[in-house]
């Protein structure tokens, strides 16, 4: 979970990458965990869901909730979030350290309030999307000290 310049030279929103403790780790916030500790944190998710996640990715809460303080309608972030997972095609597979169970396997819930998530950095709460796709990863989180 190192930083990369995005290959496309979009830009992103990206706190703490000035942050001092960054000098010390690549990866820092994550913490360097080797794939198999990954593997048991990660679950994949749907498109639906990973829509879903990258809106609930403006709320500390992991929850829907946040949308009406933004200017653009439900409607117009959902297309925005569309336009972000667009970008990795069709074939693209979403992970998450969320766990928020919802109608089926692979699906997550944001009616209910309650959801948990698996440690993978320095925070003491955060979750997070991530888009794999043929070509390249898109690592999307929120993080919050509670």
């Amino acid at each position: 979970m190192a930083r990369a310049p995005d290959p496309r030279g979009w830009t992103g929103l990206d706190d703490a990458a000035h942050a001092p403790e960054r000098e010390a780790s690549s990866t820092y916030p994550f913490v360097a965990h080797p794939p198999e500790y990954l593997a048991r944190r990660l679950q994949e998710i749907d498109r639906e869901s990973a829509e879903n996640l990258l809106l609930a990715l403006t709320d500390d809460g992991c929850t829907l909730s946040s949308l009406s303080r933004f200017a653009e309608s439900e409607v117009q972030l959902r297309a925005m979030a569309r336009t972000i997972l667009a970008r990795y095609g069709d074939s693209a597979t979403f992970h998450t350290n969320v766990n928020k169970p919802g109608r089926g396997s692979g699906m997550l819930g944001f009616t209910s309030s309650g959801w948990a998530y698996s440690p993978l950095s320095t925070y003491s709460e955060h979750y997070g999307l991530i888009v794999v796709s043929d070509t390249e990863v898109g690592v999307f989180w929120n993080f919050a000290d509670s």
